[in-house]
């Protein structure tokens, strides 16, 4: 009998980073809670930051709850703050956050990020920059959920502008107000990526 694990094995794996809270928009769950369901149905494996709470929650329930495999990375001081999610099977406890990032990239083929605040935009530029050093060849996803990374876009076409950021480097971060297509982008992006050689995220 084939376990949703191996389910996601045969497919794809996505990273997802996004806010611990739901943020002041209802589209922002609305979005998280989509994401679950469309990778769920692409036959994805979810993973992500582990909590339970705000659009982490969201998208860890939508995703349970129509069948994918979930995989949870967060450090020990969060989950002694109780905010692990208790119905991940799957749920990795790691000392730094560090750990974290490594093992959430070690385990996706993709990166989406949501809406979220300090730590969900360190998370995707820091994919960006791996991505760009040639750390990984895994394709890095940004979802403009009602224009909330309006401003962080016009920033970054600024640096490209200014010669600070390259036109592949640029066009490299994949952005899309559009979840169904950015997802389908992600995952063909994703799949080719595979025959990429594996990355050494020591060297970080």
């Amino acid at each position: 009998m084939n376990t949703n694990s191996d389910k996601a094995a045969k497919g794809w794996s996505l990273c997802v980073y996004c806010g611990s809270r739901f943020g002041d928009d209802p589209a922002y769950r609305a979005a998280a809670e989509a994401t679950g369901q469309l990778l769920a149905q692409s036959g994805g494996q979810l993973v992500y930051g582990g909590g339970r709470v705000g659009l982490m929650g969201a998208v860890a329930d939508a995703a349970l709850a129509h069948g994918a495999h979930v995989v949870g990375v967060i450090p020990d001081a969060l989950m002694r703050r109780e905010v692990g999610h208790d119905g991940v099977k799957e749920l990795h406890v790691v000392q730094t956050m560090h750990e974290r990032k490594m093992l959430m990239a070690d385990r996706s083929d993709a990166f989406l990020t949501l809406p979220g605040g300090i730590g969900t935009m360190e998370e995707v530029f820091e994919m960006w920059s791996w991505q760009q050093l040639g750390y990984h060849a895994k394709p890095v996803g940004l979802l403009n959920v009602a224009g909330y990374y309006d401003a962080l876009i016009r920033f970054v076409q600024d640096g490209y502008e200014r010669g600070f950021i390259s036109p592949e480097q640029h066009a490299a971060l994949i952005v899309d107000d559009d979840l169904p297509r950015l997802m389908k982008t992600l995952q063909t992006q994703a799949l080719a990526a595979r025959a990429a050689p594996a990355a050494d995220y020591s060297r970080t």
